[in-house]
């Protein structure tokens, strides 16, 4: 979705459609792409509720979603809180995704590499792994606050201290993504010291948080991304108009009337909530937030990507990442965040070398 034109004119192909004074383009492939994803990842959803240690049918699954039958507690306790976690957290990732792609104006821009969910982890580990002599100083307050909590600030700490390195009287994208990498790195860095130096139990418990997973997954996991998505989806769709004029240059941004600085940080400042939330419930999950969004740019045809498709192309990345963990090893399952990071890697190989042919060209 995007926002009509100044003229009011809508190219071919597309539908306006108008709330209040909000108004957006309808584009048909891009509506079809939503449904075609959403169906897939029912699909998808139904088939991480069938495996498991008690084979189901597809019958089974929906009489225990109905409220009959005895395996009710094995499909609403168990596997359908882990499937609605996984769909949405992809979908927060993929729209966290879209949101920073489009305002840095580089495909390479993702929390990923800006220093969002790394900066989520490294205080999450500090929490896990703080020990006695550390809780009377501020990782007490924070252990206090819980990892969801503790995880949202380490987020927007990451994404401020990016934000501000790479502020140079405007913000450039190719300077956001390097001081993402640096700053990331500099993360990282930090987060396996404070592993080498924690409890080995509790250094084990931050690492298997670290490497992003659904595994036992409840409702109290659902509640607060789908929360956040309730509040920030509606508010990131009433942006599209700033969002859609950010892709131009700044000179042509102020043209149209928007203001430039307060529409970009409102956007970003959404786009890290999401990807801290999503992080908070399922570890960071790497590569989502980067793809997703490519993948529903070229499946829906439009010039930037679209919020909707890619929150849909999250859900489903994330679903098939799950099933593939569970299933590649059955009966050992893998954290989805290492299926997402080997699937991931060769496409940001080809990303950096796709951008570098369209600069020389």
């Amino acid at each position: 979705m995007s926002t009509p034109a100044a003229s009011g004119r809508v190219r071919a192909g597309t539908r306006a459609v108008r709330l209040a004074s909000a108004s957006w383009r309808l584009h048909p492939r891009a509506v079809a792409v939503t449904i075609t994803g959403l169906v897939l990842l029912a699909l998808l959803m139904a088939l991480n509720m069938r495996i498991g240690d008690i084979q189901l049918s597809l019958a089974d699954v929906l009489a225990a979603i109905t409220g009959e039958g005895p395996t009710h507690f094995v499909v609403m306790e168990l596997r359908l809180p882990r499937a609605l976690t996984g769909a949405l957290v992809g979908a927060a990732l993929g729209l966290s995704g879209a949101i920073t792609q489009a305002i840095a104006r580089n495909p390479l821009a993702s929390p990923d590499v800006l220093g969002v969910t790394t900066g989520a982890s490294v205080t999450v580990v500090a929490v896990l792994v703080a020990n006695g002599a550390m809780y009377g100083g501020a990782s007490g307050a924070l252990a206090g606050l819980g990892v969801p909590a503790t995880a949202l600030l380490g987020g927007l700490a990451g994404a401020l201290i990016v934000y501000a390195f790479a502020w140079r009287r405007g913000l450039d994208g190719y300077r956001l993504v390097l001081v993402g990498i640096g700053v990331t790195a500099v993360f990282t860095n930090v987060k396996y010291w404070l592993l080498t130096v924690g409890d080995v139990e509790d250094a084990g418990k931050a690492m298997t948080w670290i490497s992003g997973s659904l595994n036992g997954r409840g409702w109290e996991h659902v509640t607060p991304v789908a929360l956040a998505l309730a509040v920030l989806v509606p508010a990131t769709l009433f942006g599209t108009r700033s969002l859609g004029a950010l892709r131009f240059g700044d000179d042509t941004v102020t043209g149209l009337g928007v203001r430039m600085n307060l529409a970009r940080a409102l956007m970003l400042l959404a786009a890290v909530l999401l990807a801290a939330v999503a992080t908070a419930a399922a570890g960071p999950i790497a590569f989502v937030a980067l793809a997703a969004p490519q993948i529903a740019l070229r499946l829906a045809g439009t010039s930037h990507p679209p919020l909707l498709v890619s929150a849909v192309a999250g859900a489903v990345l994330a679903n098939a990442a799950d099933l593939v963990a569970r299933t590649l090893f059955a009966p050992v399952e893998l954290p989805v965040g290492v299926v997402t990071a080997v699937l991931g890697a060769p496409y940001l190989v080809y990303l950096l070398i796709r951008v570098r042919r369209e600069a020389r060209s």
